[in-house]
């Protein structure tokens, strides 16, 4: 039976700890994306976004130029401590998150629900531009257009 390893096991562990330790700069500056998923129904889109540890008034949606961005940010809630190792695996900091709406959506009608660290928002469909007849009317009584003379 073969045993499969890598062959640093560790290698990305020990570099995530030497960023940490040595890079505070871009410690100081992170970012991080939620995940988000849009779904189609018949009518409308659905976005969920996961925000968890976030409050409402942490949230920020704004629509622009047919664009949807939801924007934030997420506290840290570790200490720094002088002495001791520990780990940080949870992301914190500034988020943005931008999605391109088809044309015709009314930004008035976009509803946005906040529960559970779950962002819901509901962006209704344009209604279908359909083709729209036009009437020619005749003024003769004949059904004929009128004859120009001249």
């Amino acid at each position: 039976m073969a045993l499969l390893m890598k062959p640093e096991p560790f290698s990305t562990d020990f570099d995530r700890l030497f960023s940490t330790l040595f890079d505070r700069s871009a410690s100081e500056a992170r970012s991080w994306t939620p995940p988000m998923d849009l779904v189609e129904a018949e009518d409308h889109f659905l976005l969920r976004a996961d925000l968890p540890g976030l409050r409402e008034d942490d949230v920020n949606i704004e629509v622009r130029d047919n664009t949807l961005r939801i924007s934030g940010e997420r506290q840290a809630e570790h200490e720094q401590r002088e002495r001791g190792w520990y780990r940080l695996e949870r992301q914190f900091g500034k988020f943005s998150r931008a999605l391109t709406l088809p044309e015709g959506i009314n930004p008035d009608t976009i509803e946005a629900n906040f529960a559970h660290g779950v962002l819901e928002v509901k962006i209704p469909k344009p209604e279908e531009r359909k083709p729209r007849r036009i009437e020619i009317k005749s003024t003769n009584g004949n059904g004929k257009p009128p004859t120009i003379e001249g």
